[in-house]
C-alpha cells in the first residue's frame, strides 16, 4: 500500500487532500498537532499525532508506515497575526518544515509536494501572477512560505529531495458530498463569513471600500475551489512519481471576482439576503489580486472545474448547513 503522509491533514484543505489521496489509491497517513484541525475530520485513513518540531514522533511516523511521499500542508496562516507575532510564524512554519524535510531525507522519502501561497508575491496589484512574478513578501506568512521554498531548493541539491510547490491566494467550497468541509476558529474567510451572516450566526458583513477602480467598485480577489485545489496537488504527487523534475505551479483563474459579486451570488444560491454593510477601506488592501494558472493547466492537465462562484458557495452553503466538527 502507497502510504502519503499528509501533515495538517486535519484541516480545511489537508482533509480534502486526504479524500483526494484515498481515491487516487494511495492511504493519507494524517499527522497534525490539532491546534487548528480538527480530529473529526481525519476520514480517509490513519492518524498520527503530533507537532512538526517533535523530530521523534515524525522519525518514529516515517519508520512505520514508510510513505512515498509528503504532502505538506501544515502551516500558521493568518497574516494579521504573523505582522503581529512574527517570531510565532518563523518557528512554527519555518523551523517546524526544516525538521520536516530534515526526517523525510532521513527517511529516504524524497518526493515532497509543499503547499505554498501566492501571498510570497507581496502586493502586485492589478497583475496577474505567475510563476516567474518577483517574490517580495510583506509579512511573515509569506516570507515564512519562501524560506520553506528556498530550504527544498537547497535540499534538493544536497540531497536530491524532489519537490512540488503550488501558490495560490483564496480558497473556497467544500466536499460536495458533505463529508469534511470548512471550519475555522477564529473564522476569518469571506465565503463561511457571509454564509454566518445569512443564518444570523454573527452581525452584518462590511464590505470594506466601494471606490476601488474596479467595475463594481469593490476589490477583487481570486478564489480556488478546494476540491480542485487538492485535485492540483495529487497530480503534482504523480509528477513526482513519475519521476520529473521539481516544479513551481501557480493555481488561479487570472480574473477573481468582486465582494459584490460574491455577495450577490451568495444570494442567488442561499435564496436569502446578505446583511451587509458599506465600510471604509481597510489600509493595505489592494484592488485586484489574482493569479493565472497556464502551466498547471498545460503541464499537469489540471482542469480547475469546480472553480465558480455559483459552484463554491453552493458547495460551502450545504457544508455550512449540515456540516460541522466537535469543539
Amino acid at each position: 500500500m502507497k502510504h502519503v503522509l499528509v501533515t495538517g491533514g486535519a484541516g480545511y484543505i489537508g482533509s480534502h487532500a486526504c479524500k483526494a489521496l484515498r481515491d487516487a489509491g494511495y492511504v493519507p497517513v494524517t499527522y497534525d498537532n490539532l491546534e487548528t484541525g480538527w480530529r473529526d475530520a481525519v476520514k480517509f485513513g490513519p492518524f498520527e499525532q503530533g507537532d512538526l518540531m517533535d523530530r521523534v514522533r515524525l522519525d518514529a511516523v516515517f519508520a512505520q508506515y514508510k510513505p512515498v511521499a509528503v504532502m505538506h500542508f501544515a502551516a500558521l496562516s493568518q497574516v494579521g497575526e504573523s505582522m503581529k507575532e512574527p517570531g510565532k510564524y518563523w518557528r512554527n512554519n519555518v523551523l517546524g518544515s526544516l525538521t520536516l524535510i530534515e526526517a523525510s531525507v532521513a527517511a529516504g522519502c524524497l518526493d515532497f509536494v509543499f503547499s505554498s501561497t501566492c501571498a510570497t508575491y507581496g502586493d502586485q496589484d492589478n497583475v496577474v501572477l505567475d510563476e516567474n512574478s518577483v517574490q517580495l513578501p510583506i509579512n511573515a506568512y509569506g516570507a515564512s512560505k519562501r524560506a520553506i521554498e528556498d530550504v527544498l531548493v537547497d535540499f534538493e541539491a544536497a540531497y536530491g529531495l524532489r519537490h512540488v510547490i503550488f501558490r495560490y491566494f483564496n480558497v473556497a467550497g467544500a466536499d460536495p458530498d458533505g463529508e469534511v468541509g470548512e471550519f475555522h476558529q477564529p473564522e476569518t474567510h469571506l465565503i463561511p463569513l457571509m454564509l454566518d451572516a445569512i443564518a444570523g450566526k454573527r452581525d452584518a458583513l462590511t464590505v470594506y471600500g466601494t471606490d476601488y477602480d474596479t467595475p463594481d467598485g469593490t476589490c477583487i480577489r481570486d478564489y480556488v475551489h478546494v476540491c480542485d485545489l487538492v485535485d492540483a496537488h495529487v497530480l503534482g504527487l504523480g509528477w513526482l512519481r513519475d519521476g520529473k523534475g521539481s516544479r513551481v505551479f501557480n493555481l488561479g483563474t487570472g480574473s477573481g471576482f468582486s465582494v459584490r459579486e460574491v455577495i450577490d451570488h451568495s444570494r442567488a444560491v442561499t435564496n436569502q439576503a446578505v446583511p451587509y454593510t458599506d465600510g471604509a477601506r481597510r489600509p493595505g488592501d489592494c484592488t485586484k489580486l489574482v493569479s493565472g494558472s497556464t502551466r498547471a493547466e498545460t503541464e499537469l492537465g489540471w482542469q480547475p472545474k469546480r472553480s465558480t462562484l455559483e459552484t463554491m458557495i453552493t458547495d460551502a452553503w450545504r457544508w455550512h448547513q449540515t456540516g460541522h466538527y466537535d469543539t
